[in-house]
């Protein structure tokens, strides 16, 4: 019996690779086999940053929070432990769009951080 090499299934697999790497550069956008490397290093990448992009928004609210902070005259991690002594439970997140859009609520919990401090 003959083999089927030109069969829709094989087709479709190759069109749905190929429309998958549109887009790509070179080889990779239009040869098979190239594109199918490519798609698999992709996903792969793509996979990985989403859970890498949690770890680089916290390093973003930490970088604002901190520049916000030593206007007022503290550190980021003096600012924190002022916050936990001070028993106020915030995220970093939203920390962050607090020194953005709201300054003068931001100041407020400044102030009792630096309270809680006591300087």
């Amino acid at each position: 019996m003959s083999r089927a090499i030109d069969g829709s299934k094989r087709k479709n697999r190759r069109a749905k690779i190929l429309k998958m790497t549109k887009g790509f550069t070179g080889r990779r956008s239009t040869n098979y086999k190239a594109a199918k490397d490519a798609m698999v290093k992709a996903l792969t990448h793509a996979y990985v940053d989403r859970r890498d992009k949690k770890g680089d928004m916290r390093t973003l609210w930490i970088t604002r929070i901190n520049a916000a902070v030593r206007e007022e005259g503290l550190s980021y991690s003096r600012f924190i432990e002022g916050l936990t002594k001070a028993g106020i439970l915030i995220n970093r997140k939203a920390l962050s769009n607090m020194a953005i859009e709201d300054p003068v609520a931001f100041k407020a919990v400044v102030a009792e951080a630096k309270k809680a401090l006591g300087a």
